[in-house]
């Protein structure tokens, strides 16, 4: 493979090949062929597709998140990508950017939960020195979790106090970097909605809690290398470190090339790593059928 074909894989894939993903089923297609996407590009670009690119079928002059308010494009994509939150065929992170979406595909996100969310989701966190809440946080999901689905103004309005605005979606990333609540709907009059996420799609968390992390890491690098072709280590740790570590990224790729799972492969001046194509099926010669004589 040269470089120029593996782009061209990768544009036909994301569909930034002057195919725009207009419909609710076209975007449905999309988000699980590719199992992962970034709504806009980010300013440090990653290895991985965008929703907007996709909407538009080019990556010309995308918008970041931080001129996306200017941009035609971006109010469609979005009615768009908030259908497939509703719809649970997507699920929304903020692994980049609080304010630039992460989707993941229904089928993918119970393995992003395994390693990111918590395994006893119902139970309430505690704030401390050592805890990853804050008393706010604490507080905000105490609220979500009696009466949610609710906005963030009425959230606000409920905790009291004289709350920041930037306290509260401080607290709500808090809770949403760990999978404790999600965005469950949008309104331009009232914004974001949020609720728990163990009562928004209880199967998937479900499912999630009771994967194991090296299951769920194997499962995800795979459909990582399905999403983007090919890449290197340094990609694939580039990627996968921003929630778990390099060091388990590197010791789970080197399992899977001992199971033969994945493969080397030499693509221009780069050894980059992929997927094992499946073997053709050998096919068996028919016997040749004998005759008995009457």
């Amino acid at each position: 493979m040269t470089d120029d074909e593996l782009q061209q894989q990768r544009r036909e894939k994301w569909h930034l090949d002057g195919r725009p993903v207009r419909t609710f089923e076209e975007a449905s297609a999309f988000i699980e062929s590719t199992g992962f996407s970034l709504m806009y590009p980010l300013p440090q670009p990653v290895l991985v597709p965008t929703f907007i690119g996709a909407w538009a079928g080019s990556d010309e002059k995308l918008p970041t998140w931080q001129h996306a308010y200017s941009d035609p494009r971006a109010q469609d994509a979005t009615d768009l990508m908030v259908r497939l939150l509703r719809n649970h065929t997507a699920y929304e992170a903020n692994l980049f950017d609080d304010n630039n979406a992460f989707l993941l595909s229904a089928s993918v996100f119970p393995f992003f939960y395994a390693l990111v969310g918590e395994r006893n989701p119902k139970q309430l966190p505690k704030a401390g020195a050592r805890s990853e809440y804050s008393q706010l946080a604490c507080d905000a999901f105490e609220v979500l979790q009696k009466h949610g689905p609710i906005t963030k103004q009425r959230l606000k309005e409920t905790l009291g106090g004289g709350i920041s605005v930037l306290a509260l979606d401080r607290a709500l990333g808090e809770l949403w970097s760990k999978l404790r609540i999600t965005r469950v709907d949008y309104q331009a009059k009232e914004g974001a909605s949020w609720d728990v996420l163990y009562r928004w799609s209880p199967d998937a968390v479900r499912e999630g809690a009771s994967l194991s992390v090296g299951e769920s890491l194997s499962a995800l690098i795979t459909r990582y290398l399905d999403c983007v072709i090919a890449a290197d280590q340094q990609e694939l740790e580039s990627f996968f470190g921003n929630f778990v570590p390099r060091s388990r990224v590197k010791e789970t790729v080197n399992t899977l090339v001992g199971a033969r799972e994945l493969e080397f492969a030499r693509v221009g001046n780069r050894t980059l790593i992929q997927i094992t194509p499946a073997k053709p099926a050998i096919a068996v010669p028919a016997q040749p059928v004998s005759r008995v004589k009457s």
